[in-house]
């Protein structure tokens, strides 16, 4: 999912260009955009999950059988009331691990939301993706600071534009979704919301389509003048590691991280409509001829969004791969620096944005720096967060209903309420 549809993730950034202002990226644009009801919840009472072992190879101690955490499980069901559909929340610390949930499965229902349920973790992929290409870098097949143009030569991109750029969102290029300014002027992308998108929502987007309309807009800044989220820099990122691999993305991102990981709850739809697995139901609220509907949009296309923000998977996936990458399983140290380390000019409720990441600083009273990357789409909304060392986590999926709520204000709050309870409890 586009950071950009995505996530409250933003009211996120505010994320700055050269003079130009970028959409909030991820959960918080979609999430401000969709309503979602408040529904009577059903909840489903959190479970202590047994011990497991820390990204550094160390032990997290092994929660006790049984053990409950109902100030987590209050906290999930306050989100929930505040007007989302359902919520699934996986917590590992020192007490051990935590699973719990509440909302309904689909509206309408009494099914509880599945703790194991599959959801569209929208632009958490771009962790993935950058991850795919830092481990290119480590094996000398592409610079960090190459032209993108020596490898993607079709494009006729600006030589200016390097491999960094794309993974730092500092290229300049047009967000293809759609490009947002600071005096409120908006060029518009390729449909991702409202009748539109929902008349569209089984196309299918060829990558290449997607680079050719963002590079037929301006540029937003001169390549390496500014920060701006744009999607548009990881659907080439995905081409380029399909130029340099001489493999599709899909297959490259099982062979690396997916089979090695045994994350087998995760995928990479490409076109497929479809959620494979358990997993609770997205909607997405529209006006149609000044009539607001909602329709069930758990089946649609992510072509549009590609190596950007296409991804599936589940909150004990997220959890592996996160705490795998911060503790040093699938990059070398000197890349997960540089991956950690910011741009001085992005920022917003995340952090700043490094390489494929955000980092953010809790403060001395709580954990410190967190690293992140949630991520949205239309209907489903993910959280994914880690101290640096990969021994405390935090992953949740999100999904939307039919209520009108104002995410600009309630999506910051309840995002602030849960990293407190979850980084600053001890």
């Amino acid at each position: 999912m586009p950071e950009n549809t995505e996530s409250t993730e933003n009211t996120e950034s505010g994320a700055r260009v050269a003079g130009a202002r970028r959409r909030p990226s991820g959960l918080g644009e979609i999430l401000r955009r969709v309503a979602v009801p408040a529904l009577a919840a059903a909840l489903l009472a959190g479970t202590a999950a047994p011990g497991v072992a820390a990204a550094d190879g160390t032990a997290v101690p092994e929660a006790a059988p049984g053990q409950d955490r109902p100030e987590l499980q209050k906290v999930v069901q306050e989100i929930v009331d505040a007007g989302y559909a359902g919520m699934q929340l996986r917590v590992r610390d020192r007490r051990g691990e935590w699973t719990g949930s509440a909302g309904v499965r689909r509206l309408g229902g009494t099914a509880t939301v599945p703790t194991d349920g599959r959801f569209r973790i929208g632009s958490a992929t771009k962790t993935f993706t950058a991850t795919l290409v830092l481990q290119l870098v480590a094996e000398g097949r592409v610079g960090l600071d190459d032209p993108v143009a020596e490898h993607l030569p079709r494009f006729g991109l600006d030589r200016r534009i390097t491999v960094r750029m794309l993974l730092q969102h500092t290229s300049g290029l047009f967000d293809h979704t759609g490009q947002y300014y600071p005096d409120g002027t908006v060029v518009p992308g390729i449909p991702w919301q409202g009748k539109e998108w929902v008349d569209r929502r089984f196309h299918t987007y060829r990558p290449e389509e997607l680079v050719r309309l963002a590079l037929s807009k301006p540029a937003t800044f001169e390549p390496g003048k500014g920060w701006s989220y744009s999607n548009t820099n990881y659907v080439l990122a995905g081409l380029l590691i399909e130029k340099v691999t001489g493999r599709s993305y899909a297959e490259e991102m099982k062979r690396r991280i997916l089979r090695p990981l045994g994350l087998r709850g995760t995928v990479v739809p490409g076109t497929r409509p479809g959620i494979p697995g358990p997993h609770a139901h997205g909607y997405h609220r529209y006006q149609d001829a000044g009539q607001w509907k909602v329709v069930d949009v758990t089946r649609q296309n992510p072509s549009w969004i590609a190596g950007a923000g296409e991804m599936i998977s589940t909150t004990e996936d997220l959890q592996t791969f996160f705490s795998a990458l911060q503790g040093g399983r699938l990059l070398p140290a000197r890349l997960l620096a540089q991956m950690r380390t910011p741009h001085p000019d992005s920022g917003g409720l995340y952090g700043r944005y490094g390489l494929g990441l955000y980092v953010k600083d809790t403060g001395p009273e709580c954990s410190g720096i967190v690293l992140n990357h949630n991520g949205s789409t239309n209907g489903y909304g993910a959280l994914m967060y880690s101290t640096p060392d990969g021994r405390k986590t935090m992953i949740a999926s999100i999904t939307l209903g039919d209520a009108a709520i104002d995410q600009a204000q309630v999506f910051p709050k309840a995002l602030d309420r849960l990293l407190k309870e979850v980084f600053c409890g001890d």
